[in-house]
């Protein structure tokens, strides 16, 4: 059995990010801790811009990363494949994103105002 994931090292100072594309997805965005599911490794923090479920990880929104973004795969510590790098070509934007594997992560929401 996978045991407590690790504390991510948080920043007081660290901010949203307001962009064209947080806007065109609703305008309100939630901050996520990303663990891998198979072994609690911690990821990132990710910041999700509007509704819906996680199924890609757009590379400038995961901050606290432990992930080498010239990889093709998003893995973590333990070599765990999470997903792939893509890149996302949608409503005339084109983002570099990890596709993630279904199941592959835990997603806990964090409250930026309990950041320590």
């Amino acid at each position: 059995e996978p045991s407590a994931p690790p504390a991510f090292c948080y920043n007081k100072k660290m901010k949203f990010i307001a962009d064209e594309y947080k806007n065109s997805r609703g305008g309100y965005s939630r901050l996520y801790k990303i663990i891998c599911r198979k072994c609690n490794d911690p990821i990132c923090l990710y910041q999700k811009d509007g509704p819906g479920n996680l199924r890609r990880m757009y590379l400038d929104r995961m901050f606290d990363q432990t992930t080498n973004h010239k990889k093709k795969e998003l893995t973590c510590q333990n070599n765990h494949i999470l997903g792939i790098k893509i890149t996302h070509n949608e409503h005339n934007e084109s983002r570099e994103a990890y596709r993630l594997f279904v199941d592959a992560i835990i997603k806990t929401p964090v409250n930026i105002k309990s950041l320590k």
